[in-house]
């Protein structure tokens, strides 16, 4: 199958585009810039060259491929609104060339969505919508392309996709750590990540993009629960600083725009992932991988 990736030179996109590679599929990566395209090109993978915002290159690149995996997101979370506004448009704009034929396509979206509070499962559909939270828009967008006919399905993932490489919550909590000199967590620091590591996840897409159900859903989550004072703990530990359990209004001071995200508790389950495509995960588990890591802790 030659698959279209966006995303393809970031984090979990550079994942994918290897597990396609050696399981013998041909990857069409997109790339913004000369040195996305050459690392594109030096593993192996044609490009198409664009951006998220650049949606007739979108087009043209899931017009040209058996198939898509869309794992690219503006990661500019002091415009988070804006950010999701053009995932929206980008989702919308690959579907659009794959109307009237039955090739298939998987996107990016979070257990953090699925049902704050309580055990997500990949049937429910999240309670959120994009009014409230607008990276809900993703998902909004794909029900109504499969209204439409596209074969679409959505790989949900953890809040932390973690290994060498990673630059995402965690190390954004192990850099703020050092700068304020504490570990913090909210209250009793119960509330749950889930946790998944990022060849793991990209087994997971390449298993969903070739048993694509339309309207399907797959859980990115290893660990189903992970309480957030454990994470606050593990990074504290490493980094030999106190740990300390924080006030709601104490917690928007210190952690900023990532406040809200401290604070929800968003377990998530994947057993019907496991059961439906044979996932099975074997990298370590965010903690262990925080424990005897020397990538987070530049040791």
């Amino acid at each position: 199958m030659r698959v279209f990736v966006t995303g393809a030179t970031g984090f979990v996109g550079s994942a994918v585009v290897q597990e396609l590679l050696k399981t013998g599929h041909e990857v069409l990566g997109l790339a913004r810039n000369d040195a996305a395209a050459q690392t594109l090109l030096a593993v192996g993978a044609q490009v198409q060259r664009g951006d998220l915002q650049d949606l007739d290159s979108l087009r043209q690149g899931a017009a040209a491929a058996d198939g898509v995996i869309h794992t690219a997101f503006v990661h500019d979370f002091q415009n988070f609104k804006a950010c999701c506004e053009i995932e929206g448009h980008a989702v919308a704009a690959l579907g659009s060339a794959l109307l009237g034929s039955d090739r298939p396509m998987v996107i990016t979206s979070g257990t953090l969505l699925v049902s704050p509070g309580q055990l997500g499962i990949e049937d429910t559909v999240p309670v959120l919508t994009s009014e409230q939270f607008p990276r809900a828009v993703t998902e909004e967008t794909a029900r109504t392309l499969a209204a439409r006919g596209v074969r679409i399905a959505v790989v949900r993932l953890s809040p932390s996709v973690h290994g060498d490489g990673d630059h995402g919550f965690v190390p954004m909590l192990i850099d703020l750590a050092r700068k304020k000199g504490l570990s913090a967590y909210v209250g009793e620091g119960k509330n749950r990540w889930t946790g998944v590591h990022r060849l793991d996840a990209a087994h997971l897409f390449r298993l969903a993009l070739e048993q694509c159900v339309s309207g399907g859903r797959y859980h990115g989550a290893d660990e189903e629960g992970i309480a957030f004072r454990q994470i606050a703990e593990v990074i504290g530990k490493r980094l030999n600083l106190p740990v300390v359990s924080l006030s709601p209004e104490q917690a928007a001071e210190h952690f900023g725009w990532m406040a809200g995200f401290a604070q929800i508790d968003g377990p998530a389950s994947s057993q019907l992932t496991r059961e439906r495509l044979g996932w099975q995960p074997s990298q370590l588990g965010l903690i262990a991988d925080l424990e005897q890591s020397t990538h987070y802790f530049n040791i």
